[in-house]
């Protein structure tokens, strides 16, 4: 199953693991890079110890690459690339911030930069700013999501048509099938969130994996847009955010019932009423929690079954 995404990570297959906050530590990293795909440390939820914590575990649990996720709405933004730098890591994926302002740093210290979008528009800017790849990642995803609600299905042939560097599809992506199916729309490879999210080594608390293998269709929306678009789970927190929107609810108000931690509450310590819960609306067809090397391994599987099933067409 090589390609340009292989190729360019110096991994079997490709599959990458979403660097998700409190869920994607060094065990799922390192678990999904020994199975032959790219392990993500979501470094989101993380100060600069922690994450050189986990970086350093990884280093000790896996040879074969793994990659770390830095949104660049964090503070400590300097000091997270600096430990990375130090450490060797040598993928980064950057999101929730302009790519112009990292790419040429961590390039120059020998670091592929990935970049991750939700329009055509900044799938451009990304690749003019000097990316090695773009992860499109479509609005059924879980997290924080694109304003424009542009799903999958849409945005990678979009994506395909204005860019030449790989193109990584995300969003909505849990089977093999899903995955053939984005690759036949112009993708290189997959980047898959919430399918990990139910994994064993997965740092989500496991209230919050029962939950998502509880999910059914309907389950998510997206809200938020004022502050940050984010996919959610529809627990006592959501409804508490659409009553606000009920009562006519400004910024600032919204921004108070949010808080602080919401999401360390929700998908780290388990509180799955009042915690923000962050999933893709393919949780409707995750039906088990499993190791990551079993997803792993089923995905290959079900992507080659797939590909034999197509003549039958």
């Amino acid at each position: 199953m090589q390609n340009r995404i292989t190729q360019l990570f110096k991994i079997k297959y490709p599959i990458i693991q979403a660097g998700m906050v409190w869920t994607s530590g060094w065990r799922l990293a390192s678990a999904v890079s020994n199975a032959g795909g790219l392990g993500v440390i979501g470094a989101g939820s993380m100060y600069p110890t922690v994450l050189l914590e986990h970086i350093q575990k990884c280093k000790s649990a896996t040879n074969k690459p793994f990659a770390v996720n830095v949104p660049m709405l964090y503070p400590d933004l300097k000091e997270l690339m600096n430990i990375i730098i130090e450490q060797g890591v040598k993928i980064v994926f950057t999101s929730a911030g302009n790519p112009k302002t990292w790419t040429s740093y961590l390039k120059n210290n020998g670091i592929t930069v990935v970049h991750v979008v939700s329009s055509v528009k900044f799938a451009q800017k990304a690749e003019e700013a000097g990316v090695d790849a773009i992860v499109a990642e479509g609005f059924e995803a879980g997290g924080h999501n694109g304003r424009d609600e542009t799903t999958t299905l849409t945005l990678i042939p979009a994506v395909k048509e204005k860019v030449s560097i790989p193109l990584i599809a995300a969003g909505g992506i849990a089977t093999g099938s899903a995955m053939l199916a984005t690759m036949v729309l112009g993708a290189d490879g997959v980047q898959v969130g919430s399918r990990f999210v139910a994994s064993h080594e997965a740092s989500s608390h496991p209230l919050f994996k029962q939950k998502v293998v509880e999910a059914g269709e309907g389950a998510t929306q997206l809200t938020l847009k004022e502050l940050a678009p984010v996919r959610l789970i529809k627990n006592k927190f959501f409804q508490d955010i659409q009553q606000a929107y009920a009562k006519g609810a400004d910024v600032e108000e919204l921004r108070r019932l949010l808080g602080r931690a919401r999401a360390k509450k929700g998908m780290f310590e388990g509180d799955l009423e009042e915690g923000e819960l962050e999933i893709g609306q393919v949780a409707a067809i995750i039906h088990e929690i499993k190791p990551a090397a079993k997803i792993v391994s089923d995905m290959v599987m079900e992507f080659e079954k797939a590909k034999k099933d197509i003549p039958s067409f």
